[in-house]
């Protein structure tokens, strides 16, 4: 048991990495909100001032901030949908045994360490190419017309392929946890006469609900940031159809540079984050605290 001198001298030799840390943190965040009451143009530095609300307004009013919301929103909500479904259903073969059991783990998780650049450039390119890609191929094989995915699926194609980087994430979080499930309880079950199904149900579910928590809070703060798929692919187009909250941040501060708007926006996106992960950390506490 710690004493109060071990205690004290834990606090002491932590703080200068815990202060370093905060301000490492804290200071770009007061830059931002200090750019977001300034009208700011790096073009036109002669207008610079303190303006208040206005820059908030100007990104309120903007046509383009309601479709970033839902489309954010949609982004999340859709992609934890298919990552959780599919690492259940993958955590659940993956757990049986099976001739190069190693490897195809390994095969499953690896789209986790592609960059999401490099990642959305392939099904940007090899896969969802509507003149060459693998799947205009497929269409084509079938007596198909081929489909322009980034045309006409815009949002659908960013889920794709965020959703294809995340699985193995949540797939690898769901096997661990399927993996410490007690043998015995299983046992006990299926001498019960309990099904597949009924294993599932509960036993196995209830079993990964603490994981399901954890993957939800994880990649529900990454999701809320999703950029670089949507600036290789359709560039938040056609229209507003796949623009999401950081993309138009982007849009502001470096094709547009108004830099007050796009610090206005970073702050709304701070605040909508902080929101998120507030009711995510609430579910999470109640499932580690049964």
């Amino acid at each position: 048991m710690a004493t109060k001198q071990t205690s004290s001298l834990a606090r002491f030799m932590l703080a200068p990495s815990v202060i370093l840390l905060f301000v490492w943190m804290i200071v770009p965040l007061a830059f931002t909100l200090w750019f977001s009451f300034q009208q700011y143009n790096p073009l036109n530095p002669i207008r610079d001032g303190f303006i208040g609300l206005a820059n908030y307004k100007l990104f309120f009013s903007n046509p383009a901030f309601l479709w970033a919301i839902l489309n954010t929103l949609l982004i999340v909500a859709s992609v934890l949908l298919i990552t959780i479904i599919g690492g259940i259903l993958l955590a659940l073969l993956l757990d049986q045994p099976m001739w190069g059991q190693g490897i195809v783990r390994i095969l499953v998780i690896s789209p986790f360490f592609v960059m999401p650049p490099v990642a959305a450039l392939v099904w940007k390119n090899m896969l969802m190419h509507p003149g060459y890609g693998v799947f205009a191929d497929i269409a084509r094989f079938f007596g198909l017309q081929p489909i322009d995915w980034f045309a006409n699926y815009p949002l659908f194609s960013i889920i794709l392929i965020v959703a294809w980087q995340w699985l193995p994430f949540a797939t690898l979080i769901l096997l661990t946890s399927l993996q410490s499930l007690d043998g015995e309880q299983k046992e006990a079950a299926e001498m019960d006469g309990a099904g597949f199904v009924s294993r599932f149900i509960y036993l196995t579910l209830p079993h990964l609900s603490r994981a399901i928590t954890v993957v939800v809070l994880i990649q529900t703060i990454f999701l809320l940031a999703v950029y670089a798929e949507i600036l290789v692919t359709t560039n938040g187009g056609p229209g507003y159809a796949s623009t999401n909250l950081p993309f138009l941040v982007y849009q502001k501060a470096l094709l547009e540079f108004k830099i007050g708007q796009a610090s206005a926006g970073g702050i709304i996106a701070v605040i909508l984050a902080n929101i998120v992960a507030f009711f995510a950390m609430r579910a999470v506490g109640k499932n580690l605290d049964k």
